[in-house]
């Protein structure tokens, strides 16, 4: 699914926030919250065996989780 991991970022033209695979070449969900996104990351993750990282708004790293299947 991604290779090098699922990232929740936040969106700055749309205000939302988007779980993507690695540099966003794929999106797999905009949610309206941090909160929101940063759960369904994490259950994607989970579902294909890869790291979850957790960006900041300014694009930082908040926390990075090592998700194990």
């Amino acid at each position: 699914m991604a290779a090098d991991g699922i990232h929740t970022v936040y969106r700055t033209a749309t205000g939302n926030w988007a779980n993507e695979a690695g540099s966003g070449q794929r999106v797999f969900g905009v949610h309206a919250t941090k909160q929101e996104s940063v759960r369904r990351g994490r259950d994607l993750a989970r579902a294909a065996h890869c790291q979850h990282v957790i960006h900041n708004e300014d694009g930082t790293i908040s926390s990075f989780d090592a998700v194990d299947g």
